[in-house]
């Protein structure tokens, strides 16, 4: 059998037989045996996977998938990308685990993602290394915010997903998630999201935060923070409009409010500039970034933040794994790549030819929307009777789409928008393949029902 890591890579997926076949059959009846009910991806898309290498995996019954998953965006480079793969080997061989001990592959990493910063904020800015999650970096961002202003309240946008702990499920948009766990935390505001869909002309969320922060009898007392995403990702990939993201950043500057930024997805290019927020001409207080930092998988999460901010004690926030030395090194080999390749350029490209390919979606009945921004995509599907979400639809496109090749997820409300998150060097050619194998899938899905 050839596989993807021999001589002669892959270049197309090819997928024979049932799905799932006889040995992920095996796996996937182990897994359910022995792990945990929350599991998810697997319920979806049902494979056990063997191998990767760059746009492409194999499962261990010798099928072939494009993946426009990418290990939920962190696999920036592709699976396996040979030269982080190389700097992860020789980073093993001296020091793999080292707290929060100054080290050579930590000082190289902080200096690759200070980098990648404009010379003024970089001059003011600290980094925190977290637990290896985004999710603990949020939690992170938001305890440095209420220890340095003394205050409690958090405000975040409808439609919103900063992680699934007790803190930043009370942060989240999805009422289903946070409904079987009582006493969230306290003290969560939600105001509208203002995505660049909608008209211009209309009240902006950010018009009615004003309003209440600068009504005295507003109800809400000056918050800790507002923490919101550029492109909302698991909320269905709304983009926000710049004029909302603009006027947010001047409500809370003007009232002493710290500005948390969430790029835990559309962070290290995925939008085409390094971080998404630097597309809308502002400058947050708090930067959240985790999943692709490494480029290749590895767990790493840190806050970027104003030093007037750096105000907490030692010990403040604390994680064992905050140190990983083989992320470190891969991170560092990421920025060089994606400097010397023009991988963000790239982005952009890829970006453009995925929304020209699948521009003559929203001729079906059932597509509501496709939008994104670089190479972060989603294609809504809503019943054309009523609106609604059309979930059922939404899965038989991902069904369809993995039965011939293409490894897509799914979110938004009921989710029912199909989701692509592939490779930041993906080229021009996987894209079209994926591009083809998509039209179908929802032409497929789309036809299941009765109004077609």
């Amino acid at each position: 059998m050839t596989t993807l890591l021999g001589p002669a890579p892959l270049t197309a997926p090819r997928v024979s037989g049932d799905l799932p076949g006889p040995r992920s059959t095996a796996l996937l009846a182990h897994q359910e045996r022995w792990e945990s009910n929350a599991r998810t991806y697997p319920r979806h898309l049902p494979i056990a996977l063997a191998e990767g290498s760059g746009s492409f995996v194999r499962d261990v019954d010798g099928n072939v998938f494009i993946d426009f998953l990418a290990g939920a965006g962190v696999l920036s480079l592709g699976h396996n990308h040979p030269e982080l793969v190389r700097a992860v080997r020789h980073q093993l061989d001296s020091l793999t685990h080292g707290l929060d001990f100054p080290t050579p592959a930590k000082d190289a990493f902080t200096q690759a993602q200070l980098s990648m910063l404009a010379p003024e904020p970089r001059e003011r800015t600290r980094l925190h290394f977290c637990g290896p999650t985004g999710a603990n970096a949020v939690e992170a961002a938001i305890k440095l915010c209420k220890i340095a202003t003394g205050r409690g309240d958090i405000i975040s946008f409808q439609g919103a997903f900063h992680g699934s702990t007790h803190a930043t499920m009370a942060l989240s948009g999805p009422v289903s998630q946070k409904a079987p766990v009582r006493d969230g935390m306290p003290g969560v505001h939600f105001f509208p999201y203002t995505a660049s869909d909608q008209d211009v002309g209309s009240v902006s969320g950010a018009d009615l935060l004003e309003q209440a922060l600068r009504d005295s009898d507003g109800g809400i007392p000056p918050p800790a923070a507002v923490i919101m995403e550029m492109v909302q990702g698991e909320g269905g990939n709304f983009v926000a409009r710049t004029d909302f993201v603009r006027k947010v950043r001047e409500v809370t500057r003007s009232l002493g409010i710290p500005l948390i930024v969430d790029e835990v997805q559309t962070g290290c290019g995925r939008t085409g500039t390094w971080f998404a927020y630097q597309q809308y001409g502002i400058e947050p207080d708090v930067i959240v970034a985790s999943k692709a930092l490494s480029g290749i998988g590895l767990p790493v999460a840190l806050i970027l933040y104003d030093t007037a901010l750096d105000t907490w004690a030692p010990g403040a926030h604390i994680g064992t794994f905050r140190g990983n030395q083989l992320a470190f090194a891969a991170g560092v080999e990421t920025v060089r790549v994606i400097r010397r390749d023009g991988i963000l350029g790239n982005v952009r490209r890829q970006g453009d030819r995925i929304a020209d390919r699948l521009a003559g979606l929203t001729r079906d009945p059932w597509v509501r929307q496709v939008r994104g921004r670089g190479l972060m995509w989603g294609i809504e599907l809503a019943d054309p009777r009523d609106g609604r979400p059309a979930t059922e639809v939404a899965a038989a496109v991902q069904h369809h789409a993995l039965r011939h090749g293409l490894i897509v997820e799914r979110g938004g409300r009921g989710d029912a928008v199909v989701r692509l998150l592939p490779p930041l060097n993906v080229t021009a050619e996987v894209v079209d393949m994926a591009c083809s194998i998509l039209v179908d899938a929802v032409s497929a899905g789309a036809g299941r029902s009765p109004v077609r």
